[in-house]
């Protein structure tokens, strides 16, 4: 059983920072990547950032929209990824998942995602 658990979400003024996080936990055999996407009422879930797990020196994805304000990171040893958000803006509003590319048995990878955090910045 794998279980993915966020924390940080909350309510900030435009402008302010958050910091969420994400631990893996469960019988996991490898991750690949883990990263957060987002869905505001209305719209589609989004990517905004990920990060390689496997490989040291992997790589990090963001959306346009959040570059240069949100930084992913992540600490393999506690299977942890985090999202710092800085210059946080009301479009940013939104529920923040976390998602993995993980395997529970060697060559078994698929997808898993956290329950969600809620994240809103008031104007």
């Amino acid at each position: 059983q794998v279980q993915l658990v966020e924390s940080g979400g909350g309510l900030v003024q435009a402008g302010g920072s958050l910091r969420l996080s994400c631990a893996a936990s469960g019988s996991i055999f490898g991750i690949n990547a883990m990263g957060w996407y987002r869905q505001a009422p209305g719209k589609q879930r989004e990517l905004v950032a990920a990060i390689v797990i496997y490989n040291l020196g992997g790589p990090t994805n963001y959306a346009d929209s959040v570059k240069g304000r949100f930084t992913i990171s992540r600490d393999n040893a506690k299977n942890t990824v985090y999202l710092q958000m800085n210059s946080l803006k009301p479009e940013d509003t939104a529920v923040y998942y976390c998602n993995a590319d993980l395997a529970v048995t060697p060559g078994g990878h698929r997808d898993y995602w956290g329950q969600g955090t809620q994240v809103t910045v008031s104007s």
